[in-house]
């Protein structure tokens, strides 16, 4: 049976990293609880709601986070552990319909418009789906119950933790009316900011703004700003979005001056991330370096490529050309990464060679596959280019 209105549920895990973190150690329950990287220069990755009460967020500097709560129990992001327990949420999420969209690894809208006769209403839905998470994996996930996916996801953040709040289509008008404007996707503090100069606080003031002035002031961007407001979102659920661009960065302790090891670190990066686009089965063939230097400026350098590539070598001979572009070795560098677009399917459109250059791609082949091999039995450290033994 169809329905006038689509239905929409955002369903967000409730500080997810930590989360796992007591999941594993049950010791920690109760305690405040920091996931994030180095505490030197590192980041705040999740908190869980009780060190949120002491002001640690999401993108703090851990420094910062240590100063306002000492008593807490910092730990490193375990990625791949996160991932393991992500497929069983997104497994059972996909139970109920085969329309999933990832935003992140604990963040999802499922489209449960074709589910109603199976599965019972929309609320129902997002009942059992709380309820069987919870059964199944020990952790609790926050739901948003809409029509559209903007105040579905709105919806989800507004009881959490393990929160449920519904939105009838009826009553969007309503439920947006007095929302801070900051609760719109795309409202950055300088837009509020802006906003607030002409006396729109809520949502509510944003809809009863004329269009022109919206768009005088920011663009296409103000548009979509007010249909928004207004309660006017066209967008799909989008399932098994397409992966776009595969990379790795990472922000260094301290800061790197001497050129020899920033391409060390560079060659570090583009093994890591050949063996990536490998595992997900792609190759690249736009190649981007980014580099971050210590007063914080940040720029970008690409190249494409003849063909497109998965292998490491490649990546780290095309990134020190790249590099040549840059300021590295002139001034400290705190930051690297590599990221590769333009995704293909290797050998897909491979030019075919008659001479030496195709036996030379099909050993390179052959020994990045006896790498990935060994490494995913014995680990990513396992085995290394030798430059890389003393990092």
């Amino acid at each position: 049976m169809k329905t006038e209105f689509k239905r929409i549920i955002h369903l967000d895990m409730d500080a997810f990293y930590p989360g796992v973190e007591v999941l594993d150690n049950p010791q920690l329950k109760g305690e405040p609880v920091i996931v994030g990287g180095a505490r030197e220069r590192g980041v705040v990755s999740s908190a869980s709601y009780e060190a949120r009460k002491f002001g640690v967020h999401s993108a703090q500097p851990i420094a910062t986070a240590m100063r306002l709560c000492p008593q807490g129990t910092f730990l490193p992001v375990r990625m791949s552990r996160y991932k393991e327990i992500s497929q069983r949420i997104f497994e059972i999420f996909h139970r109920f319909t085969p329309l999933v969209e990832p935003l992140s690894i604990d963040e999802a809208f499922l489209d449960v418009t074709d589910s109603i006769r199976l599965f019972g209403k929309p609320e129902e839905i997002a009942r059992k789906i709380k309820k069987i998470v919870k059964e199944e994996t020990g952790l609790t996930v926050s739901a948003g119950v809409a029509s559209l996916k903007f105040v579905a996801k709105i919806a989800s953040d507004l009881n959490k933790p393990d929160g449920l709040t519904i939105v009838p289509p009826e009553k969007v008008r309503e439920f947006l009316e007095p929302l801070p404007i900051e609760k719109l996707g795309g409202v950055g503090e300088s837009t509020r900011k802006t906003l607030a100069l002409i006396g729109v606080r809520t949502i509510g003031d944003l809809s009863r703004l004329p269009p022109e002035v919206l768009e005088a002031k920011f663009g296409k961007p103000g548009i979509q700003l007010h249909l928004l407001s207004m309660g006017i979102d066209e967008r799909d659920v989008v399932p098994d979005q397409k992966v776009k661009s595969i990379g790795r960065e990472e922000t260094y302790p301290k800061d790197i001056i001497k050129i020899d090891v920033i391409k060390k670190e560079l060659l570090s990066l583009a093994t890591r991330v050949a063996r990536r686009l490998r595992r997900k089965g792609y190759a690249g063939k736009v190649l981007t370096l980014k580099v971050k230097y210590h007063n914080f400026v940040q720029i970008t350098r690409s190249i494409t490529l003849k063909e497109a590539t998965d292998d490491g070598k490649e990546i780290f001979r095309n990134c020190c050309s790249l590099l040549k572009k840059t300021e590295a070795g002139e001034r400290a560098v705190r930051l690297l990464g590599i990221s590769l677009s333009t995704l293909e399917i290797p050998g897909e459109n491979r030019q075919q060679y008659l001479f030496d250059e195709g036996v030379v791609f099909q050993t390179s082949e052959k020994v990045n596959r006896a790498l990935d091999t060994i490494q995913e039995k014995f680990g990513e450290d396992a085995i290394v280019p030798g430059t890389l033994l003393k990092k």
